[in-house]
């Protein structure tokens, strides 16, 4: 299945494989040239912690896949780690889109080692709604916060999520090409979506942790109703959640709390969440290498 029919030319890529297109050295070595600044704005949109705010909803579009919820449920131990999960999920966005690649070699072998055990893990249909649910959240976790794209980030975004996909074992030709057939291809799949058990199942040990930290305890209100008012309706009501005039001001009030914190962040702040999952998944990967 490809996109690249009826849709503009591919934005130039950005990151790592906007440097190797200028010449500069991907293993950290000279640069040939400094980045420009349009370059240096997007570096920093893409580092920028706002996806964290839509981590939740990323996670409710996926497992409403059935094959995809299915997988989650009988191989993720979200009972008693309810926050592992959206932490790999934000660890791995960071490492792919903003990182090295010794970050990115790293984040897939975590995926790979996940994926091992789930029938039907390297689905590529599978894979390609999970890479999109991903950008489909950064994007509109920046328009509620009030900070949204322009159509010409939104393009060079998406094209800077491709290596997500590639990373997932999604060939590169079956990406997006642009923000258009993206939309029309997310309008297509949100019908065919399907809750079930399983995700109903996965949503309470998300949203509801019985043995979570405590700090993870004291988030969840907030953290429900951003990630239930991100929801499209037609999901929400599939989950089960309320959601009426009541449900309505408190997602407005959560939101109006969460754009007047960002206000007055400095930007360095609203960055710092990337190198810190960074630094946690090279503790975690050290880990593992100690045991094997």
């Amino acid at each position: 299945m490809t996109h690249r029919t009826g849709g503009p030319t591919r934005p130039r890529p950005v990151g790592r494989a906007a440097e190797a297109d200028r010449g500069v050295s991907v293993a950290g070595g000279p640069r040939a040239s400094r980045p420009s600044r349009r370059e240096r704005d997007l570096r920093r949109r893409l580092a920028d912690s706002t996806p964290v705010a839509a981590g939740g909803r990323a996670i409710l579009l996926q497992i409403a896949d059935p094959v995809v919820g299915a997988g989650v449920r009988r191989h993720s131990d979200f009972a008693r780690r309810p926050q592992q999960r959206l932490a790999h999920t934000l660890m791995f966005v960071y490492a792919v889109v903003v990182g090295t690649e010794a970050d990115t070699a790293v984040a897939s072998a975590f995926v790979e080692r996940a994926h091992r055990p789930v029938a039907g893990a390297d689905d590529v249909d599978r894979q390609r709604w999970v890479a999109a649910t991903l950008f489909d959240s950064a994007r509109s976790a920046h328009a509620l916060l009030g900070d949204p794209l322009s159509d010409d980030e939104a393009e060079r975004v998406l094209a800077a999520y491709a290596p997500i996909a590639t990373a997932l074992r999604v060939p590169a030709d079956d990406w997006f090409d642009s923000v258009a057939t993206f939309d029309a291809y997310w309008d297509t799949t949100l019908p065919t979506l399907r809750v079930t058990d399983d995700a109903r199942g996965i949503v309470r040990d998300l949203l509801h942790p019985r043995f979570a930290p405590l700090w993870v305890r004291a988030a969840m209100p907030l953290v429900q109703v951003v990630t239930v008012g991100m929801l499209p309706a037609d999901l929400r009501t599939g989950y089960g959640f309320a959601w009426g005039p009541r449900e309505q001001r408190r997602f407005r009030r959560a939101v109006s709390l969460v754009r007047g914190v960002r206000a007055l962040v400095p930007g360095w702040v609203l960055r710092l969440p990337g190198p810190l999952l960074l630094r946690a998944m090279h503790r975690t990967a050290a880990r593992y290498a100690d045991r094997t």
